[in-house]
């Protein structure tokens, strides 16, 4: 044993199945996605081989070391920069062609160095037979195949690691320099020639090519799409409202027991009420609410990312974002949006320019979230949908709003590309992967962990504080009304002005922590008991609304302020950390309301003329 710690970092294109062979060494558990531009950081990890301590680093998927990319200079900027001891070039053996252009350019960089044949039995399967050996000679560089879901599979390539990193490899018979695109091109194929080989009958391609001309094709790629996320809304809301039900029952059976733990510890009523029906309260309303529709929204959008079928939504929509002054991979972040807007917002990485990226995310809030799907479910079971629950005609209405929240953030990404300075023009690269089936298991295992727990855990810590601020704006009186009263007055003409009222308002203001809190904060403000309440049943919600005024008009612009209103806190913070403005910050907060209170103005003086 050295003593030393040797540094491995994984290089290769998006999609090749890199970050799975990172999860496989490390034991680490990250984010593998079957479409272009997940991995944008440089992840590390630790391994050990033979006794020895290897630090791992996943480098962001990248086509090229040219630096036209986020990605791009990330990774050349680490290989430059940092000088592992080992670069574990991987390259998915059905594409080795492709893959192959942006290895010769890594081998021009670094000389300690092995290619990583991914995929292997896949693509034997599918009639691709690659002579590593052949392949091997004429790169100069150690070849070894790998299947990344099978570990047995990464013996040879953790012996492979080892060797490299402690012997004394000779480079001499390494490409030298192949930086040039159009030679790299070339010399990819004169050497695929020699070392691959394919029979008749390629099935993923066969298989791709059926499917492809079926979900990208223009007549029916659009409709499909609508349709899947018809059918994703539809078992959202209708498996989100028992185990919403069953939780929500579960707070309120610890919420009295916590009650005599406070009277048995002589607890004053102003802690007790601070605490409980301030803090406790809005927390258990947040996870009832939340994790539920998460809990089904997440894995379910992790088996459509997983299948490969994402990338062919930004494929189907890339020309209108074109004609939109947007990027095509917008789309991709858009759909991330709607699971959370901090999760689109951080998607926006993937965008290359900074004037691209920076219209995806001052405009990632027009699509509503997780977090505002109870409001608009609710709201159109009441009002729009007779009552029913899980109705169609509730999912139907429901896609029809995403419809009108997309086509208006394309409207206003096309007034940010007019007002921002345009920069170069960036192409758009973008792979369609083969279809593969799910990993049923780690889908699930992934997306409750690494999304929706991370995500609730965020809006939990923003709930605890605003639980206490709500509740001393309940309970806190100046003159003969509580300072909530006083809130509410004060905004009541403005609100009434464009189809709402002053508590209307004020739940959306008090609610920046958390829009789940919205409802229960407007159902308190009615009953003026000092308490976030919830309601056992549509019908209730539907009698204390109407008794205070609401009218189909006031449900129609609460709709449209609720998909168009500024962010919640954890994404605004999430806009300042990836602008590193707060101007911008701001700015993705005043577009929004002002545009939700412009639609509102309108939808009111035509309704009130009619």
């Amino acid at each position: 044993m050295s003593g030393k710690k040797y540094t491995v970092a994984l290089a290769g294109n998006p999609n090749v199945g890199k970050s799975t062979i990172f999860n496989a060494l490390t034991g680490m558990n990250r984010h593998t996605g079957n479409w272009t531009g997940k991995t944008v950081d440089c992840g590390g990890g630790t391994a050990r081989i033979n006794g020895e301590e290897f630090e791992i680093v996943d480098l962001p998927g990248a086509y090229s070391l040219n630096s036209y990319s986020v990605e791009e200079k990330a990774a050349r900027d680490y290989l430059l920069n940092n000088k592992p001891d080992c670069v574990i070039i991987t390259l998915d053996s059905n594409r080795l062609e492709r893959n192959l252009s942006f290895a010769l350019e890594v081998l021009s960089l670094c000389n300690r160095a092995a290619v990583c044949l991914n995929l292997s039995d896949e693509a034997e399967k599918n009639g691709v037979n690659i002579d590593d050996k052949k392949l091997s000679e004429l790169i100069g560089v150690p070849v070894v195949k790998t299947s990344a879901v099978r570990k047995k599979s990464l013996d040879e390539l953790k012996k492979l690691i080892y060797k490299v990193c402690r012997e004394d490899l000779s480079a001499d018979n390494r490409i030298s320099e192949a930086f040039d695109s159009r030679l790299n091109h070339q010399l990819s194929r004169q050497i695929c020639r020699q070392c691959v080989t394919r029979s008749d009958d390629n099935k993923v391609d066969r298989r791709t090519g059926r499917l492809d001309r079926i979900l990208t094709s223009r007549l029916t790629g659009i409709p499909i799409m609508l349709c899947l996320f018809g059918l994703l809304f539809w078992l959202t809301a209708v498996g989100a409202n028992y185990p919403s039900e069953l939780l929500s029952a579960l707070f309120d059976g610890l919420k009295y027991r916590l009650y005599e733990l406070f009277e048995i510890l002589n607890a004053p009523d102003f802690l007790t009420g601070l605490l409980i029906d301030g803090v406790y309260t809005t927390l258990s309303w947040v996870v009832s609410v939340m994790l539920p529709p998460m809990a089904i929204f997440f894995p379910l959008f992790s088996l459509l990312e997983d299948s490969g079928y994402l990338p062919r939504i930004a494929f189907n929509l890339d020309s209108v974002f074109g004609r939109s002054g947007a990027h095509g991979k917008q789309s991709l972040t858009m759909a991330m949006g709607l699971g959370c807007n901090a999760c689109g917002v951080t998607g926006c990485r993937i965008i290359e320019g900074k004037r691209d990226r920076l219209i995806a995310v001052l405009t990632n809030n027009f699509m509503p979230c997780n977090g505002r799907f109870p409001i608009l479910i609710a709201l159109i079971t009441i009002f729009f949908a007779g009552g029913a629950l899980g109705s169609v005609k509730t999912a139907l209405i429901l896609v029809m709003i995403i419809i009108i929240c997309s086509a208006l953030t394309l409207v206003i990404s096309k007034l940010l590309s007019v007002i921002l300075k345009k920069e170069n023009d960036s192409g758009f690269v973008l792979e369609l992967p083969p279809y593969r089936k799910p990993q049923l298991g780690k889908t699930l295992v992934r997306s409750i962990l690494d999304r929706t727990v991370f995500v609730l855990g965020r809006a939990v810590m923003a709930a605890a504080p605003a639980g206490a601020v709500i509740w001393l704006c309940a309970n806190t009186t100046i003159g003969d009304i509580t300072v909530l009263e006083h809130i509410t007055g004060f905004f009541d003409p403005f609100g009434r002005a464009i189809g709402l009222d002053g508590v209307i308002v004020t739940a959306f203001i008090l609610g920046f922590p958390a829009n789940e809190t919205v409802i229960p904060l407007i159902i308190m403000a009615y009953s003026s008991n000092g308490v976030l309440s919830d309601f056992t049943g549509y019908s209730e919600l539907l009698g204390i609304l109407s008794q205070n005024g609401w009218t189909g008009l006031t449900a129609v612009c609460m709709m449209i302020m609720t998909v168009c209103h500024f962010p919640c806190s954890t994404t605004c913070l999430t806009i300042k950390k990836e602008t590193g403005s707060l101007w911008y910050t701001l700015l993705s907060m005043l577009i929004p309301t002002a545009v939700g209170v412009a639609l509102c103005a309108i939808v009111a003086a035509v309704f009130r003329a009619i």
